[in-house]
């Protein structure tokens, strides 16, 4: 089932790698080209990623701020990063992640190189017996070491490709030679022929030192725009892979036909000149973008220090009016307390004409003082 799923894969690195060997008639500036179309269906993500990865590297004062501030408090130093990378609409593992994608397009062009009748041919496993028993029929021993055996067929192949062109459709003629080189060659497998091999073998071990040392050129100038904090993941994501990739490259290089160098050598290649146009965009791009922020943020601080003086005069108006519409209630009740004073002061008065001893309104209309006269 994986092989299956490896095959599927495979097949469209193997369509594009197939195209540009048919336009160049060259396996080493296929493999070139085929590096070349990779990275420019790749660049939109990594422009995305290198994006972030420079605006996380924008924040590093702010974040060492807040992780001083919090020290003691690492729950509320997360929480304040968080906020921080959402205001500045930071991902902090999107930088590093699209650094990972070579690895399954190696792979994927590992096995297109190591199978070059069934992965790049795109020969069916029938036809391969079919090939394999006539290639013994007219003197093919099998050959290219362990795991390598259609890398040793296919160059049989091609030495005698009139005789299997004439007997099967879609056999290529591949020649693995680019520079001088053979490109099939595991450089670990010809270690005694350095001193009398020449060019062919000296070229074929100097590609993966080539590869390591621009790995390591790339990865410097990665991490010129690379966070700088130890406590930052894309930081230390980068610190691994600066010292990670050349040696993984170099290795890789020597224990591998020479073909995966090419491709490496082109990426690192392709990538170093895409990491410095990037740069140069980016800085000033994200420079612009800053400015535009700190404008906003200076225009939304002036607003709201404007608001806030507009709801305090507003306050200040509405406690003036509170405060004399309660005196007004205070006088209009003190002046109805003196009324209703007053008022009592005046049913409470009499005139002598109305009293009788002590009784003040003794007298009234039909008051008569004869009333009980004999």
């Amino acid at each position: 089932m994986f092989s299956t799923i490896g095959y599927w894969i495979c097949v469209p690195f193997a369509w594009l790698l197939l195209l540009f060997y048919n336009l160049t008639g060259s396996y080493g500036w296929a493999l070139v080209l085929f590096t070349l179309a990779v990275k420019l269906v790749l660049l939109p993500f990594q422009l995305k990623s290198k994006r972030s990865m420079m605006r996380m590297s924008g924040i590093q004062a702010q974040l060492k701020e807040i992780q001083q501030k919090y020290a003691n408090n690492p729950t509320k130093m997360n929480e304040e990063m968080q906020r921080l990378y959402m205001e500045t609409g930071v991902k902090p593992m999107s930088g590093c992640l699209w650094s990972f994608l070579p690895f399954p397009i190696l792979i994927a062009l590992y096995s297109i190189i190591r199978q070059p009748l069934t992965h790049f041919m795109l020969v069916s496993s029938e036809m391969l017996e079919k090939v394999t028993a006539f290639a013994s029929e007219i003197g093919y021993v099998a050959s290219g070491g362990a795991g390598y055996e259609q890398i040793g067929l296919a160059k049989f192949i091609s030495e005698h490709f009139d005789a299997f062109s004439a007997k099967f459709e879609g056999i290529i003629n591949l020649d693995y030679h680019f520079l001088g080189m053979d490109l099939s060659l595991v450089p670990q497998e010809h270690w005694g022929e350095v001193t009398t091999g020449g060019w062919p073998i000296i070229g074929l071990f100097l590609m993966p030192v080539i590869s390591a040392a621009l790995s390591f050129m790339l990865s410097k100038a990665s991490m010129k725009t690379a966070p700088a904090g130890d406590a930052d993941p894309t930081a230390r994501s980068m610190k691994m892979m600066m010292w990670m990739m050349p040696l993984m490259s170099l290795y890789i290089g020597f224990i591998l036909p020479g073909a995966l160098c090419v491709y490496w050598i082109a990426n690192s290649v392709f990538s170093f000149i895409q990491e410095v146009l990037m740069n140069k965009f980016f800085s000033k791009r994200i420079a612009a973008e800053e400015e535009e922020r700190a404008r906003r943020i200076k225009e939304d601080r002036e607003r709201r220090i404007a608001e806030g003086r507009e709801r305090q005069r507003l306050d200040a108006e509405r406690a003036a009016m509170e405060t004399a519409k309660g005196q007004k209630k205070i006088a209009e009740k003190r002046a109805a307390k003196q009324a209703a004073k007053a008022n009592a002061d005046k049913k409470s008065a009499t005139t002598e004409a109305g009293r009788v001893g002590d009784r003040p309104y003794a007298r009234g209309r039909s008051f008569r003082e004869d009333r009980y006269d004999g």
